[in-house]
């Protein structure tokens, strides 16, 4: 118990100090000014069964304060409870941005449903617009009026390809603020964002419920049809953009050596005015969430699996077994060491509370949420390799 308990500790300090900070919640939009002119901007919307969140979120899109021209792009993908006629009657009724909504019709094979959509509504919005940005949100992600400006401002004053603002999720019920604070927090802890942000590092992530991305880089990088396959849509595309050259890409060397050009900039940070209105009022909705891509996001790897059901029994388990172990045994030692790393633990968590307005109280619990995450990881694994695949709103992908 005492080298599980130091172990655990020593965990917590590396991730403390060595992971990118990944526990601050200070990544907001950098730095931007009004560009002399304004971009045209196509907003894509790919929406399958969403009547229930479009009322909450569509005429936020609608009602963009944008100086340029912009125009938004929902495809309706073979929606059953009406979603494109809702969206007809909000633009109607509301008015604001230009609204066309379109079908694609079912995904050719070898792509996902949300990237084909996403390709009939760039190739739309290029006829239509001649876009220089893209804004690619999803349906139930809700936009402050300045939202759009703000984004292109950012990405014109860094002259960034893609920016990317992790939308702020619902957590009103029980379970969704038992989950989904520590879901950003397990995110950025995977992809720190400081390391995402550095030009050249290989870190790339993008929250897929608001992505900015430059028309040219969108080419450059072949989206979405080299991405046509993902399930893990947004970190995917982030990847492709980060890593395809550039003609003024840095030459950087790797690990092995070699010479690699970096490629396009990006950014990704927490939102200040971009929100998610999708409710989970329950545990089911949730564990689907998470579990329908868990297994993917450890490229169906069952060491990987193995080594992330251990990395998470060390890291978040140990530390409150270690302290009940230690004080019902009378092992101060062990105590000491699993009651430091639990504290550790607490404060790296305290930051995200607050950004999601939790009280403190909330921080000794990531432990049981972190089991909840380990049972929905290894639940993922077992649907995968049960033939269901990644399931989400009636369609499974299967692993490639």
């Amino acid at each position: 118990m005492e080298w599980i308990g130091a172990g655990s500790l020593l965990a917590w300090v590396w991730l403390l100090l060595g992971q990118g900070f990944f526990w601050r919640t200070d990544v907001r939009l950098p730095k931007r000014r009004d560009p002399e002119r304004w971009p045209s901007v196509a907003v894509v919307v790919p929406a399958r069964d969403e009547a229930a969140v479009l009322p909450d979120s569509l005429p936020s899109l609608l009602g963009q304060k944008y100086p340029g021209r912009a125009e938004v792009f929902l495809v309706d993908d073979g929606s059953t409870d009406g979603t494109g006629a809702l969206a007809r009657e909000l633009a109607d009724a509301r008015g604001g941005l230009p609204l066309t909504v379109s079908s694609p019709g079912e995904p050719e094979p070898g792509w996902t449903g949300k990237l084909w959509a996403l390709r009939h509504g760039i190739a739309l919005a290029r006829e239509r617009v001649a876009p220089e940005y893209l804004l690619l949100t999803d349906a139930d992600i809700a936009h402050d009026p300045d939202s759009l400006r703000e984004l292109v401002a950012a990405a014109r004053s860094a002259g960034l390809d893609l920016v990317s603002q992790m939308a702020r999720l619902r957590a009103v019920t029980f379970w969704e603020r038992l989950i989904v604070p520590a879901f950003v927090y397990f995110f950025g802890q995977l992809y720190p964002f400081r390391w995402v942000n550095r030009p050249g590092a290989r870190t790339a992530a993008a929250a897929g419920g608001c992505v900015l991305l430059r028309r040219e880089a969108a080419e450059r990088a072949g989206i979405p049809e080299a991405i046509r396959h993902a399930v893990i849509d947004d970190v995917t595309l982030a990847r492709a953009v980060k890593r395809s050259p550039t003609d003024g890409g840095i030459a950087q060397r790797s690990g092995s050596g070699r010479r690699r050009t970096a490629g396009g900039p990006i950014w990704l940070g927490l939102a200040d005015r971009v929100d998610s209105v999708r409710p989970y009022p329950r545990l089911a909705g949730l564990w689907r969430m998470v579990s329908r891509s868990a297994y993917a996001q450890l490229r169906h790897r069952p060491l990987l699996l193995l080594g992330t059901v251990l990395g998470l029994a060390l890291v978040y388990l140990a530390p409150p077994v270690a302290l009940v172990a230690g004080l019902a045994g009378g092992r101060p030692t062990v105590a000491a060491l699993g009651g430091a790393a639990w504290a550790v633990m607490c404060g790296t968590y305290l930051p995200m509370l607050r950004y999601y307005g939790r009280k403190p109280w909330w921080a000794p619990l990531l432990p049981f949420t972190a089991l909840l995450y380990l049972l929905m990881t290894v639940d993922s694994a077992v649907q995968h390799y049960r033939g269901r695949g990644a399931a989400w709103k009636g369609r499974t992908y299967p692993a490639p």
